[in-house]
């Protein structure tokens, strides 16, 4: 039984009974071009029903762990077991200076695929934030205890990805083989329903109502060409607007990026689908 190894903002566990009942019955390749921590993905594959997948994100560093997952499983459970990963702010703020030093780079594979996944599991709510420089700035978490995963549950996820591509691509250019009969899920930032839900981080530049439309645009194409297409997104007038035409569903979902418990309920979403 594989899990997803990162927990990322706007993760899809708490939906994946609601995304399961709208699948379709069968499919080709699958496709995730905003991959995050891949719920959806480990779900199919734990159900059997991915012979193929195309996976891509923009995030230059999430998407170089999943390449040493994939590549280097070994070189990063030996990484892991350095006695520096400890859950305290002290070590947070090593880890994070360290990582600041050698992010976006193109060696340190390992090490930066480590420290991001230590990063991850110990910061305010699996939180990807970086400044106008493209240096990660999230806070410590203040968790009760160390959270890695386990030796075992790493080496489950690389055989997972041993038949998955992995692309460092915008979403359009992710789908680009996309063929009749294969299936797209897609799950963008999610558009603000109010000034202050601003969490719509892609990279560094964010995405913008234009990359919503640029998205939209490409459902309907590709919906044209017979790809079975899935679509989540903030439940907001202007963002329905684009799917007009589309099955559209209303799903209750919890948000667990909110600091404040009492929000993380009560939020409704939209699952479209072409089909």
């Amino acid at each position: 039984m594989r899990v997803p190894l990162v927990k990322w903002a706007g993760g899809k566990r708490q939906l994946l009974e609601k995304l399961n009942e709208r699948l379709p019955k069968k499919w080709g390749t699958y496709f995730e071009p905003f991959v995050g921590g891949g719920a959806l993905l480990v779900y199919l594959h734990n159900q059997r029903r991915i012979n193929k997948a195309i996976i891509s994100d923009l995030n230059g560093e999430l998407i170089n762990f999943y390449r040493v997952v994939k590549n280097d499983p070994e070189k990063l459970i030996c990484e892991l077991h350095n006695p520096i990963f400890k859950n305290n702010s002290v070590s947070f703020n090593e880890i994070k200076a360290e990582f600041n030093e050698i992010i976006g780079t193109k060696g340190s594979k390992v090490k930066r695929a480590a420290c991001l996944l230590y990063l991850n599991k110990h910061g305010f709510n699996g939180l990807w934030r970086v400044n106008s420089k493209g240096k990660y700035n999230v806070p410590f978490g203040h968790h009760t205890r160390r959270s890695l995963p386990s030796d075992l549950a790493i080496m489950n996820f690389h055989k997972m990805l041993e038949t998955v591509t992995i692309f460092n691509y915008d979403f359009k250019k992710a789908v680009k083989t996309a063929r009749k009969g294969d299936f797209i899920y897609f799950d963008p930032p999610y558009h603000p329903i109010s000034k202050t839900a601003s969490f719509t981080d892609y990279n560094s530049n964010g995405f913008k109502f234009q990359d919503q439309e640029r998205l939209a645009n490409l459902f309907k194409s590709l919906s044209d060409k017979g790809v079975f297409v899935m679509l989540s997104n903030s439940r907001i007038q202007i963002i329905e607007d684009l799917y007009a035409g589309f099955n559209i569903k209303h799903v209750e979902a919890k948000r667990f990026i909110n600091c404040n418990g009492e929000r993380r309920s009560g939020i409704f979403e939209i699952i479209v689908t072409n089909y």
